[in-house]
């Protein structure tokens, strides 16, 4: 098990990778691609949408490695980049499907195991919400954003995410009840 220090990259290694070294920045992945991921997974619900993001967050940090101002640490500008990437993902998918409403309840109706023995956690639960739902409750909260930040984020308006929230919780008691 790493302790909390050696999970914290060497400043070295943030201003190496920013001027160009590959290993450097491979060294910086290997600390963060774990809590990129778990915010992945947590945003988009499913493995392979994470593992989707998971990448696409590293390459633009790449991209984006020179604007990394260490004003905050590493891994928070890391965070705020995925995020951001998940964000633009979003918003580029809702215009393709050229609609604003990313919550559909008939084709996003969870789906939750009829075997009562069967028991989920919270991050299974999690992922098993609605795509809307599921995206306001994990930034609301879990990013502990606002629900006008979010609405603002997403194109929506502030009582449309605060109903997608309150669904989400709903349907979460229900699950974890069963």
């Amino acid at each position: 098990m790493m302790s909390a220090a050696a999970e914290i990259p060497e400043p070295d290694d943030v201003l190496l990778a920013q001027r160009g070294d590959s290993a450097a920045f491979e060294r910086l992945y290997r600390l963060q691609a774990g809590q990129v991921y778990a915010l992945a997974l947590r945003l988009t619900g499913a493995r392979e949408p994470a593992l989707e993001l998971t990448q696409d967050a590293f390459v633009r940090a790449w991209e984006r490695l020179e604007s990394f101002r260490r004003e905050s640490a590493f891994g928070t500008w890391l965070h705020r980049l995925t995020l951001n990437v998940f964000l633009n993902q979003t918003r580029a998918d809702t215009r393709r499907r050229n609609r604003v409403d990313v919550l559909d309840d008939e084709t996003d109706a969870p789906v939750v195991g009829t075997d009562p023995a069967e028991r989920m956690d919270l991050e299974a639960a999690i992922s098993k919400l609605p795509r809307g739902a599921r995206v306001a409750f994990v930034l609301h909260e879990i990013e502990g954003f606002s629900h006008e930040e979010i609405a603002a984020t997403l194109g929506l308006a502030a009582p449309t995410v605060r109903s997608h929230v309150f669904r989400a919780r709903r349907l979460l008691m229900e699950m974890l009840d069963r």
